[in-house]
Parts: structure tokens; C-alpha cells; sequence
């Protein structure tokens, strides 16, 4: 869909909206995302999943039954051409507090990483430091990024292919040092949708000059192939989220998540009732003799 191509009527958007808030209002209960009296750091990168979680999260909090702030902040990385103007004259029309915050991690990831390397690694560890160390300085109580379902699903199989790693990113995470909390509130939303909520709001999109431009990232190979499944097989990229939800550590081979090592015999319970446990042998050459008569055990 490009920019042009909108959302026909309203009765189509105003279904769009109520999903879009649903899923929102649906993963901020079931993760308990924002708690009364909460100081919520939305930050806005200028790319339309973070408008579009700006803008939600601002109509949730009206009829939310708790009380929570929420404070639109940008991290400017001084990419060249960033056109510095547009976020706080969005976020002054809204009419809501915000802050521009300025690090040049453009200079250090471009200083660092080869010509034609992926940039997305430095650049996003780069930023995850400066905003977690801001969070603080204003007393932020949560830290909203704009991750949405298909991009959870992407970076599991993006770790699973690229790092031999089972590893997404999970609604809500905790920073290793405690100090932190980070929570996705676009956990269940579909980018699709996203993408025809920005359309029709005509949010200021600011495109990533950084990596955007880069040809043939792991992440990109990862998308095409799961939008190709999606294709073929409609609600395949849910399924594998909601496997996400439903996890049976004995199933896989981690042994860090489950005693592999430590599994004893035993059978001195009751039997459990075997489906087609009735076994008829029709030819042996051993001497049965050597085993137990189990016919008085059980």
C-alpha cells in the first residue's frame, strides 16, 4: 500500500481503530503494561508504528480506569538531511509534553561499521542506552517502543536463523540492571493494519536514512519470507506468535529450562491409560521366561 491508497470509508476505519485499540488495551492487561500513577516514555523514532502507538496509547489513557502520563520522546541521532523540525511540531499541535533529545550515534555507527554492513545492531544498543539513562532523568516509569506483532515474529526466526537462538522480543522486559522497564504495547497488532492506520491519519512519516537504505539486511530476507507464508497460508504469522504464548520447555532441548538430566523411572502409581496399549505378539524368539509375569502388578 503506499501513501496514497487510503482507507475508502469511514465505517472501514472506524473497524480499523477499535481493533487496533483492542489489541492494544488487550496486551497492556494481559502483560500489565501500565499501572496507576505510571510515567509512560512513548518514543517516537518519526516511523509510523510509533505514531501510531503514540496515538492510541494518548486515546486509551482518556478512558483507561487508571491514571497514567504520557510523555512523546525522540531520541535525534544526527543522521544528515534529519529535518529536525517536523516531531515537535507535531507533538505542539497534540498539545502533549515532549522531549528532543540529541546523541550523535550516527558519527559513532557510521565510524564503526563497514560500508554495506548491517547498522541495525550498534545502532539500536546505541540507542537503547541514551533512552534508558533519559527514562530515569525524567522519572519515566515505563518505556513504550513502537515493535509490533510481525516484527516479534521476525526476530525470533531472525535469532533462530542468524544466531541459533530461540529469542523474540517479549511484550514487557525488565533491563538486566532492574532500572528499566520496557513494554510493547503493539504487541498483538498486525504491521498490515498499522500501516493503513498511518495512511489514513497522514502521521509526518520521517524515513530512517541510516539503514533504510541498505540492500539485502537478514531482516528484510526474514519479512519477505514470512509475508510469502502469510500469503499462502492466512494466519500462519499469528500462529507462530501465539506458539510464542505457549511454550512446553520438556518439547525442546534446553537444558537450562527443563532437567533432562534427572528424569527417574517410575512406576509404582497408578498406570495412566494407554490409547491401543493392548499389544499382541505374534512372534518372538525370547525366552519370555527371563521377564517378570506382570499379569498380577498391574
Amino acid at each position: 500500500m503506499n501513501n496514497k491508497e487510503k482507507i475508502e470509508t469511514p465505517v472501514e476505519f472506524r473497524k480499523l481503530q477499535k481493533r487496533l485499540k483492542k489489541n492494544v488495551g488487550n496486551a497492556i492487561v494481559d502483560y500489565n503494561m501500565i499501572e496507576d500513577g505510571d510515567v509512560v516514555m512513548a518514543c517516537i523514532s518519526g516511523g509510523k508504528d510509533s505514531f501510531a502507538m503514540l496515538d492510541i496509547l494518548l486515546q486509551l489513557r482518556k478512558s483507561a480506569p487508571i491514571n497514567f502520563e504520557v510523555i512523546a520522546v525522540n531520541l535525534d541521532q544526527k543522521q544528515p538531511g534529519f529535518p529536525e523540525h517536523i516531531l515537535p511540531d507535531y507533538f505542539e499541535k497534540l498539545g502533549i509534553p515532549y522531549y528532543i533529545v540529541d546523541k550523535d550515534t550516527y558519527s559513532v555507527v557510521t565510524e564503526k561499521i563497514e560500508e554495506g554492513k548491517t547498522t541495525c545492531g550498534l545502532c539500536s544498543r546505541l540507542r537503547r542506552g541514551t533512552l534508558y539513562s533519559f527514562a530515569e532523568k525524567i522519572n519515566a516509569t515505563k518505556i513504550a517502543l513502537g515493535h509490533h506483532l510481525d516484527d516479534i515474529v521476525e526476530t525470533m526466526f531472525l535469532n533462530m536463523f542468524y544466531g541459533s537462538r530461540l529469542k523474540a522480543m517479549p511484550p514487557k522486559l525488565r533491563s538486566d540492571d532492574g532500572r528499566n522497564v520496557v513494554i510493547r504495547p503493539l504487541a498483538y497488532c498486525r504491521e498490515k493494519d498499522l500501516i493503513e492506520y498511518a495512511n489514513h491519519e497522514q502521521f509526518p512519516i520521517i524515513p530512517c536514512n541510516l539503514c533504510g537504505s541498505q540492500e539485502n539486511l537478514q531482516r528484510q530476507n526474514i519479512k519477505a519470507m514470512l509475508i510469502d507464508w502469510d500469503n499462502q497460508t492466512p494466519g500462519r504469522v499469528m500462529s507462530v506468535f501465539k506458539s510464542m504464548q505457549n511454550i512446553s520447555p520438556s518439547q525442546l532441548a534446553d537444558k537450562n529450562l527443563f532437567d533432562f538430566e534427572n528424569l527417574p523411572l517410575d512406576r509404582e502409581g497408578e498406570k495412566a491409560q494407554y490409547a491401543f496399549d493392548e499389544a499382541v505378539v505374534s512372534s518372538t524368539n525370547i525366552d519370555e521366561s527371563m521377564y517378570i509375569d506382570v499379569s498380577n502388578v498391574y
